[in-house]
């Protein structure tokens, strides 16, 4: 039984430790940051297609802010998936395989992080029963599991890197005017000019 500390004998001498593992429970995240940085780089391909250029590694981390080393991790990562291509040399690097309107968002993000479902019993690319399930027949959860998995799939299946390399409209920022500086003077002969406008009309003025 784990109880957070964990002992060894060394030379004679106990040393005991403190099992981090057992203490800090591991942050759970629905897309990881090498996803996002993994779509990010994508599209910025996808943009280049019709140009047939080959975009280098740094190039690409330089204009998405991604760290270099990371982003040739994922490159090749997607490279042996089939999605990217790469050239050696001066005047190589990387372009997509396909055509951007052929990639699929959960395409990008079943080869970076796995299946879309949140458990292995509603996955349909990698299908497996839980380890905790009892009986896969008589679970209440799955059919639920099944909806979300298919509700983030119609969406994800169906937004294509060339959407996203086409979506580069943002909502304009609203400049404020700027404020122009009264003259107190002339301001104060437009409040007399008023107040005389509307000044109760004499008598006489009535009568007429």
């Amino acid at each position: 039984m784990c109880n957070g500390f964990s002992c060894q004998l060394k030379n004679g001498h106990m040393i005991v430790g403190v099992d981090l593992p057992c203490r800090l429970p591991q942050e759970h995240t629905m897309l990881s940051s090498k996803a996002k940085y993994a779509l990010r780089a994508v599209v910025c391909l996808a943009e280049h297609t019709e140009d047939g250029i080959w975009l280098q590694t740094g190039e690409v981390a330089e204009r998405e802010q991604v760290p270099r080393k990371f982003l040739e991790a994922i490159f090749v990562q997607l490279r042996d998936h089939g999605i990217l291509e790469s050239r050696r040399g001066a005047q190589g690097g990387y372009r997509l395989l396909r055509q951007p309107a052929a990639i699929s968002v959960a395409d990008i993000i079943r080869v970076v992080d796995g299946p879309l479902a949140l458990t292995p019993c509603a996955s349909r690319t990698r299908f497996r029963q839980c380890p905790d399930c009892v009986e896969i027949g008589l679970c209440r959860l799955q059919p639920v599991m099944q909806q979300a998995r298919n509700a983030v799939a119609d969406i994800l299946e169906n937004c294509s890197l060339a959407q996203l390399a086409g979506n580069k409209e943002r909502p304009q920022q609203v400049k404020a005017k700027p404020t122009r500086k009264r003259n107190p003077h002339i301001s104060e002969t437009k409040r007399h000019v008023r107040r005389g406008s509307n000044a109760p009309m004499s008598q006489s003025m009535r009568s007429n």
